[in-house]
């Protein structure tokens, strides 16, 4: 099992922002994690990724619980790509650097890389379109192409479970569709890691996302195969508003009610 969240409450200044949240994930599926502001998607990943530690309830991870292994050493099993780790990286290194910083779950570089290091984060940037931005510097970059660089970065230490928490979020249309492809592409790797990929618009969960659960208010609403979560009935309610619902490429494009 990758994730095994038990009956996980999580309390901050005695406001209660995870309540009894229990949420298992198995090795071969890929999830989507919806849920609109305020709803503790942040929260429940940091707690899956240790960085705060839940008031009530157990975390297993990757076969790991919590409270019985070193977190610095299974964070280096855990890619994250997030808004808030771009804003901490040094904006004047390399793409290059960025990525192969990857490799110890750093924030930036501070030894000397191995040649078989720097040919893999090559080759990330390369098979993310970005090979020529390898001496770049990082601040330079689109936004699209620090995302992808932030990809390769989490991908660098060939993590079994990888997090992508809003990635599409500033992006363009054609920025946010050659995003999504890629991501694609990296759930068909036979060798890849489990994808956990959180968002709060529907249409960018893609076909290869087998799962998906539903966060309100710090709460379970409904998680399990995404055919069916993402139901008109399911959604609406959700919401709470009137949904129409429609397919096209595998994916569901929602839109409000027409009265």
């Amino acid at each position: 099992m990758v994730i095994d969240i038990r009956e996980v409450t999580w309390l901050r200044e005695d406001k209660q922002i995870l309540r009894q949240v229990n949420w298992q994930v198995q090795d071969g599926e890929h999830w989507c994690l919806v849920g609109q502001n305020g709803s503790g998607k942040t929260s429940l990943l940091n707690i899956i990724c240790g960085y705060i530690w839940p008031t009530k309830g157990s975390v297993t991870v990757l076969g790991q619980r919590y409270g019985q292994v070193d977190l610095r050493d299974m964070r280096k099993s855990i890619g994250w790509v997030s808004s808030s780790l771009m804003s901490q990286l040094h904006e004047n290194e390399t793409a290059e650097r960025v990525v192969l910083s990857g490799r110890e779950a750093t924030i930036g570089l501070y030894t000397k890389p191995a040649e078989e290091d720097i040919e893999r984060a090559y080759t990330l940037l390369e098979q993310f379109g970005c090979g020529h931005l390898r001496d770049a510097a990082y601040r330079t970059l689109s936004q699209g192409e620090r995302q992808k660089v932030l990809i390769a970065r989490a991908l660098m230490a060939s993590p079994r479970l990888l997090i992508l928490d809003e990635p599409c979020t500033g992006l363009d249309l054609l920025a946010r569709e050659q995003l999504l492809s890629m991501i694609a592409q990296i759930a068909e790797q036979p060798d890849g890691p489990t994808l956990l990929y959180v968002t709060h618009h529907i249409e960018e969960i893609l076909p290869c996302f087998t799962h998906t659960l539903l966060l309100k208010k710090g709460q379970v609403e409904k998680a399990g195969r995404t055919r069916e979560v993402l139901t008109k009935e399911e959604l609406s309610r959700f919401f709470e508003v009137p949904l129409d619902i429609r397919e096209g490429q595998g994916r569901i494009w929602v839109s409000l009610q027409e009265r």
